[in-house]
């Protein structure tokens, strides 16, 4: 029986990777789950799956998380230390599916007890790529992909020589505004851009899929995780959703990865990988489907692809604040005060500032030092919103 856990439980990968699990309990053992303040679903999660352990990441939930679980023999908890307690708990498979940056020490964590990390937390590869893999290798652990591109990208790669890549494409939606007149962006509301026209996600990755600040972190995760050069990845966008990504070779050839807009199909991949199970994802008609489109991204609509490319570039701790500031502009945009096309601004800012300073540079990536540029890095973009509010 595999023992796993899953950190971010109550988001939607959690959700999806709960579901799986479910279907088939005489496999799975869940050692523990995490999640934030929708304790209500996290205890509900831990009695369907009779969780050992119940973690909330806000320790003014724990009563209300204990009297849910009350008279379960669940085991409850709460707080920063409490999670990374949980991560450190022996596991066979740990799900990473907590948002943003605080999804990195945990994810660390896991791979120190040499558990195979399912990473759905892109921001983990992005912020400390070199760190997390330096990590997985020491530990005799393994990091699975499981972004929906990536997924396809390893997919694709089975049984090749990597030497053999020309380059790879990840495909993008394009989001809420793909077809959004340019000058309108400036008036786009957190709604309308909460509203993604193909997925069924959560509000901050659904915007950042309409800024498309969500497909930047993927390209550099692409770089970080199978070390292709940035020259290599291509980005297009892709309405239907059904291609995820495409592998090119030397000879010309293009390997696909076709299906669903479903996570569950990806999350599986990584629960029974190197095994490919039956998944209860749809079936593609593809006479019904009729065509596939694809067009080249406007870097005028999304910079967000630009600033991606400069960060590669950069190097060292450049990922790592680009991510914060990125997420500083996304929490000053649902806040209304900055609009849709000011969160590029932010984080082009924030980057150029900690250039300028010499805090993007290191010989060797630490916890520490990476945890330290997300600080700068978050009170830097505060302030360029700040400006940018009151300059509005």
């Amino acid at each position: 029986m595999k023992r796993v856990s899953i950190l971010g439980a109550t988001g939607s990968i959690g959700e999806n990777t709960v579901d799986l699990i479910a279907r088939a309990p005489e496999e799975h053992k869940v050692v523990a789950l995490t999640g934030g303040r929708n304790v209500v679903r996290l205890a509900e999660q831990a009695i369907a799956l009779n969780a050992e352990l119940a973690v909330t990441c806000y320790p003014e939930l724990k009563q209300q998380l204990a009297d849910r679980l009350s008279g379960t023999g669940i085991e409850v908890a709460a707080g920063s230390e409490a999670l990374l307690d949980a991560a450190a708990r022996p596991a066979d498979w740990v799900m990473s599916a907590i948002v943003g940056a605080a999804g990195l020490p945990p994810g660390l964590v896991a791979l120190k007890q040499g558990a195979t990390l399912a990473l759905a937390n892109k921001e983990s590869l992005v912020c400390a790529g070199a760190l997390l893999k330096e990590t997985a290798a020491a530990h005799g652990a393994t990091l699975l992909p499981v972004d929906s591109e990536h997924s396809a990208v390893a997919q694709a790669l089975v049984g090749e020589d990597i030497s053999a890549v020309e380059r790879v494409i990840i495909t993008a939606s394009g989001g809420a505004f793909r077809d959004w007149p340019l000058e309108r962006l400036a008036e786009a509301t957190p709604e309308q851009a909460s509203k993604h026209p193909n997925w069924d996600m959560g509000q901050r990755i659904t915007v950042d899929s309409a800024s498309m600040f969500n497909k930047a972190l993927e390209v550099i995760e692409t770089h970080e995780y199978f070390g292709f050069s940035p020259s290599q990845i291509e980005v297009i966008v892709h309405p239907q959703s059904l291609i995820h990504a495409l592998v090119g070779f030397h000879d010309g050839a293009l390997m696909a990865h076709v299906g669903p807009p479903d996570m569950r199909h990806a999350i599986g991949y990584a629960l029974y990988y190197p095994e490919r199970r039956a998944l209860p994802v749809e079936r593609l008609d593809l006479v019904k489907i009729g065509q596939l489109d694809f067009r080249a991204p406007c870097e005028r609509r999304w910079p967000a692809l630009r600033l991606a490319r400069e960060v590669m570039a950069m190097g060292g701790l450049a990922g790592a604040a680009f991510n914060a500031a990125k997420e500083q502009a996304l929490d000053a945009f649902l806040a209304r005060q900055i609009r849709f096309t000011d969160m590029a601004t932010v984080v082009e800012e924030t980057l150029e500032a900690l250039e300028r300073d010499g805090a993007l540079k290191c010989d060797r990536m630490r916890l520490d030092d990476v945890m330290e540029t997300d600080h700068l890095a978050r009170k830097r973009a505060v302030e360029a919103a700040s400006l940018i509010a009151t300059d509005a």
